[in-house]
């Protein structure tokens, strides 16, 4: 009982921290381009902001050395604490700053907030590998995604509606207080005869180098997982990045977006990613692969249909959000559970980190030219090239993971 106890507790302090990490980032993701385009800004600028994300897609560059400093569990609690508390600082400065008056300023106190929590999250992610055996694994991943759903919902559901009757400066120093309570559980967090285990390999390492990073990619079979990685969420994310500004378009107000988009939505990204730990340790990874992917393949299928020939109003509207978040949460739980199946002993943060940059970087950049496309050639067109784009991904697990047993124990590591 006491063991049950203690693993629930684990979970509970990995799930606060991606609830923490996730909110602010989900709120000014959230609030900015909603505020942006009721200034009449064009879809183009807003599909920049995606560079607001930069440092996610650079963490991987302090990430060695995240790896390198810990060789204990207490050095991961230490570099979480410090990240947080730079967060929380930071989110409090912007409280005191107008966007329509320094935005460049507050677009930067932005980008450092956001440096803050990637190197949280390199922590996290590197103690959760450490902390859980392999039977588990599935488990943190269902937490982190379930944070990050919960995250995003506060952050992008929750705060939006507060948002509209509170403004900017009397919610931001609350949003920094939360920051900082959502850490308090990580005080009581032990590490177990795993996360020593684990930490043994770091007796091993050699000197840093650049087979820090680069040896990640010179492990047998390693690509078939990077192209993978590029293409599964591709054929949403795109998706998912304009559609807000074309319920702005198509009449929609602040509230009703938060509720549709960033309450309801979520909700069912948070329960598919429940469900999607469910199936993935009850089917393996090579046949959750296959169905998730055909899912957002039809989901995209859906969404572009709906542009050309189904009715839109507000109930067929909140199906397509509900499809294309229900998707992504399940496809998180592959993505997560594979990416930390293909770690290297002693360099867990680096390795996870360098898969979800990956990950990062492809969603950055479909964004980026779904705001291209959309402004350019319309909502349509861009449905339809993320069709393709989800059509492609299909494809490709089917040629290249088409052995059921491949993936159900990864040995790249090993």
């Amino acid at each position: 009982m006491n063991q049950h106890l203690q693993k629930g507790g684990q979970l509970f302090t990995f799930f606060s921290l991606y609830v923490a990490q996730k909110i602010p980032m989900a709120f000014f993701s959230t609030v900015i381009p909603v505020i942006m385009r009721q200034q009449n800004f064009s879809l183009e600028v807003i599909g920049m902001l995606q560079f607001l994300k930069l440092p996610w897609i650079l963490k991987f560059l302090w990430s060695p050395a995240i790896d390198r400093s810990c060789n204990k569990v207490s050095d991961y609690k230490r570099w979480i604490f410090s990240s947080e508390i730079i967060y929380a600082v930071v989110i409090f400065s912007i409280a005191f700053l107008d966007l329509q008056v320094t935005p460049a300023l507050i677009i930067g106190l932005i980008i450092l907030a956001f440096i803050a929590s990637a190197t949280q999250d390199i922590a996290t992610d590197a103690l959760a590998v450490i902390s859980f055996s392999d039977k588990d694994k599935s488990l943190v991943n269902s937490m982190q995604s379930m944070g990050g759903f919960a995250g995003t919902m506060i952050g992008s559901g929750g705060l939006l509606l507060i948002y509209h009757k509170m403004g900017w400066g009397n919610l931001l120093p609350y949003l920094a207080l939360f920051v900082v309570i959502a850490v308090i559980p990580l005080l009581f967090f032990r590490g177990d005869e795993s996360a020593r285990l684990q930490l043994e390999a770091k007796k091993d390492m050699k000197k840093a180098g650049a087979n820090d990073l680069l040896g990640f990619f010179k492990q047998k079979g390693i690509w078939k997982q990077v192209v993978f990685l590029f293409l599964y969420y591709a054929g949403i994310i795109g998706t998912l990045s304009m559609f807000k500004p074309m319920l702005v378009d198509f009449g929609y107000d602040m509230k009703e977006i938060g509720v549709m988009v960033g309450i309801i939505g979520t909700s069912i990204g948070c329960l598919g990613s429940l469900f999607g730990g469910f199936i993935v340790r009850k089917i393996g990874r090579s046949w959750s692969r296959i169905i998730f992917a055909f899912t957002i393949l039809l989901v995209t299928v859906y969404v572009f249909l709906l542009l050309v020939c189904l009715p839109v109003n507000t109930a067929t509207l909140h199906l397509g959000v509900s499809l294309l978040w229900l998707s992504y949460g399940m496809a998180t739980i592959v993505v997560y559970t594979t990416a930390m199946d293909c770690v290297r002993k002693g360099y867990e943060g680096t390795d996870f980190t360098l898969q979800t940059v990956i990950t990062h970087l492809s969603g950055m950049l479909m964004a980026v030219g779904a705001g291209k496309l959309a402004g350019t050639y319309g909502y349509t067109t861009l449905y339809f090239v993320e069709m393709l784009v989800a059509a492609l991904s299909f494809v490709y697990i089917l040629l290249i993971f088409k052995n059921k047993k491949e993936n159900v124990e990864p040995k790249y590591h090993r």
